[in-house]
């Protein structure tokens, strides 16, 4: 049975608050889907791309186009991803992310959402996460199709570029590192280890689709949930905002949490402008969650 709050999405959107009662609330009735953005992840020192200081304002990422049909583009990207990796993969997952873990083993939620790829749910011991973008610490080949761990793509782009080491001035939150041409240099590109193809993180790139099938286990998981609760996206993008405008359209409450408003605001009972990591333990512990203080691992 889905709670009985609820917002009409055609009127003007909710101000923003600070008050976690709805929250909680729904969340106390169990059922919940979690859609997590950029957001969520930057009190783990991962940045988001939008609201003030976001990257898009001074970095543009790389779209599968440049990616499939340049090669000095995939030179420049590998490099800056390459480098962004090193500080990437030892992030840890924040208070937020373990909030969600320990909601998810109270049997609150009915699944997560993630649009990041930064694998700092599971790391913070989230099961069942939906990788939406996929995850960057896994590389797959454009041409076999072979998927290969990061770390092992790591250790041989080490091996072909002794004594690279620039210095960034920004890491970005899909693992790539700001660099000029001149920092990229003749970096070395390595092939795939089966057939020598090109290879590319198993991330979703601007101008390249989603999985269908991936999608429509999202819309799945929205179908069967009571509620849907944003955490940390602007909703920019149509690939987490259709949600939204589903879970919305068949009536369950969307409740968001995000410090700036969002394309999703007029379909949501709320949207609280308060720092995740402090909502989310908050919350956690008006419903007597008890939140870990630390995970174990990071995604690398």
């Amino acid at each position: 049975m889905r709670p009985t709050l609820s917002w009409t999405s055609t009127e003007e959107p909710p101000p923003a608050t600070t008050d976690l009662k709805p929250v909680a609330e729904v969340l106390g009735g169990g059922g919940v889907l979690v859609l997590s953005g950029a957001g969520i992840s930057t009190e783990s020192g991962i940045p988001d791309y939008r609201g003030e200081g976001g990257s898009l304002s001074r970095h543009t990422p790389m779209t599968y186009q440049d990616f499939t049909s340049d090669a000095q583009a995939r030179r420049r990207y590998w490099a800056r991803s390459h480098l962004g990796w090193r500080t990437f993969g030892r992030a840890r997952p924040n208070a937020g992310h373990r909030a969600v873990a320990a909601f998810g083993r109270h049997g609150l939620l009915s699944g997560v959402i993630t649009q990041n790829v930064d694998g700092l749910h599971q790391a913070a011991g989230s099961e069942g996460i939906v990788d939406l973008h996929g995850r960057l610490d896994r590389v797959v080949c454009l041409s076999c199709g072979a998927f290969s761990p990061r770390r092992e793509l790591a250790l041989r782009l080490e091996e072909a570029n002794g004594g690279f080491a620039p210095v960034a001035t920004a890491i970005n939150p899909d693992g790539d590192a700001d660099l000029t041409d001149e920092q990229v240099g003749d970096f070395r590109v390595v092939p795939c280890a089966v057939c020598g193809g090109v290879l590319k993180p198993d991330v979703v790139f601007f101008g390249e689709a989603v999985p269908p099938q991936r999608v429509e286990h999202c819309r799945e998981l929205v179908r069967e949930a009571t509620a849907l609760l944003v955490l940390g996206s602007s909703l920019t993008v149509m690939s987490g905002l259709r949600f939204v405008r589903q879970a919305a359209g068949a009536g369950a409450p969307v409740l968001i949490v995000n410090r700036d408003p969002t394309r999703g605001d007029r379909h949501a009972l709320t949207r609280v402008a308060v720092p995740l990591g402090a909502a989310l333990t908050t919350v956690a512990d008006r419903l007597g969650v008890p939140v870990d203080d630390e995970a174990a691992a990071g995604p690398g």
